[in-house]
């Protein structure tokens, strides 16, 4: 008798001990931070990149879209959840192609010219990524070099400026 109150006894206080570290209140826990991507810029070096384009972009108007009202694209937008997904998408589809996706390469393209209306500048989002290899060792963790994914899916379509030519900020 004195076993089986002294194991019920354990199973009370390793329920309230899973209690207590399962099920602590979410509001104690420190924010956790997100990690700052390399590259990250501001706004005003933003501002200078953009107008640092504008020579290039003006000679793109002159010859290609002289007489067209508000010029070439300068800017392609994406939404947030066409983003999500088209990534994650694309790191499905490199895993069944054997690769590991490891980012993304944006290419500058055009729209094919329709009847009246020029052929905008558009970008072009493309999944790179490495062969899976296996080497037989358990310690070499190297990458194969971050090639495009061939066959593998693109992301286009997004939104243009308002107008087409605007510069940065919108």
């Amino acid at each position: 008798m004195k076993k089986l109150v002294l194991l019920i006894l354990g199973f009370v206080l390793g329920a309230l001990a899973m209690y207590f570290y399962c099920c602590n209140d979410k509001n104690d826990d420190p924010v956790k931070e997100i990690p700052v991507p390399k590259g990250i810029i501001k706004p005003t070096e933003i501002k200078t990149l953009t107008e640092a384009y504008n020579p290039r972009y003006q000679a793109i108007n002159d010859s290609v879209f002289a007489g067209v009202e508000g010029g070439d694209n300068r800017s392609s937008w994406y939404a947030l959840e066409d983003l999500k997904n088209f990534l994650a998408l694309a790191e499905q589809q490199a895993s069944e192609m054997g690769y590991t996706m490891d980012g993304i390469r944006i290419y500058p393209g055009a729209h094919p010219q329709l009847k009246e209306r020029p052929g905008y500048s558009t970008f072009l989002l493309v999944p790179t990524g490495y062969e899976n290899k296996s080497e037989g060792n358990m310690l070499s963790m190297q990458k194969g070099k971050s090639n495009d994914l061939q066959g593998g899916n693109g992301l286009n379509h997004g939104g243009e400026g308002d107008p087409p030519g605007a510069n940065y900020p919108q």
